[in-house]
């Protein structure tokens, strides 16, 4: 089955933000994307509920720079008065915090997708061939969605490219461990289980490249929380028995 893809995506700005530095509302990036923003990125791109997309590796190509700006986003505690806090109409819906990002990157990303087998009812939707096609175009058009570096405000620019071609500022940086980090959500539907888990793995940069190790081989998992499918093929079952 034709199934794999390769993109390049760049930006002036980028925010994969590490959650252990949001403490207090401040936000720091991690010096490389994380699997879970680059699977939003190629969802971005192209996707449909049949497949899901798998990240397999992403190539750094220019030397890891970082900026720190003020901003001042809205309150995370909410601006709305209370019977604790009669007074807190009167008080400012913004405050100000420090974003620390990355500057000027770019990424060639390698990502193949696999059909979802939780999805049941979209077993005539899986025709070899359609969708690589579909997905290479929209890569060609540069996504079918706007594309963002992890968030809102950091706008991406994605076009077709061979994985390794080119030069990389990293060709010769040698090997860099990047310690703890996030991976990614284990999502209901995709997992199969009535609960949202995150991932997290210890990577390893090497020469700019780094190798993502599939969802189910990531060493550290945490349950976050219990949560249905959405749309719940399970639940679909149920409610026709019903």
């Amino acid at each position: 089955m034709k199934n794999s893809v390769s993109f390049t995506v760049r930006g002036s700005f980028a925010l994969f933000t590490d959650p252990l530095t949001r403490i207090g509302g401040e936000k720091c990036s991690y010096h490389i994307p994380t699997y879970e923003a680059l699977k939003g990125i190629a969802k971005s791109i192209y996707w449909k509920p049949t497949f899901i997309w798998v990240i397999d590796k992403v190539r750094v190509m220019k030397r890891i720079q970082t900026q720190t700006k003020g901003v001042k986003p809205i309150k995370m505690h909410g601006v709305y008065p209370s019977l604790h806090i009669p007074g807190k109409k009167n008080e400012s819906l913004h405050e100000l915090s420090i974003y620390t990002y990355l500057r000027d990157v770019e990424y060639q990303v390698s990502a193949h997708f696999e059909w979802n087998q939780h999805r049941k009812d979209l077993d005539t939707d899986r025709i070899d061939g359609k969708h690589y096609e579909c997905a290479k175009r929209m890569i060609l058009k540069g996504g079918r969605q706007d594309v963002f570096l992890g968030t809102r405000e950091c706008q991406g620019y994605v076009e077709p490219c061979t994985f390794g071609e080119g030069p990389s500022e990293l060709d010769n940086a040698g090997e860099l461990a990047l310690g703890l980090m996030f991976h990614g959500f284990d999502y209901p539907d995709e997992s199969g289980m009535d609960m949202l888990r995150a991932r997290f793995w210890r990577p390893t940069m090497r020469n700019g490249v780094i190798d993502f190790p599939r969802p189910e081989g990531c060493p550290l998992v945490h349950d976050v929380r219990p949560m249905l499918p959405c749309p719940p093929a399970l639940n679909q079952d149920k409610e026709c028995e019903e």
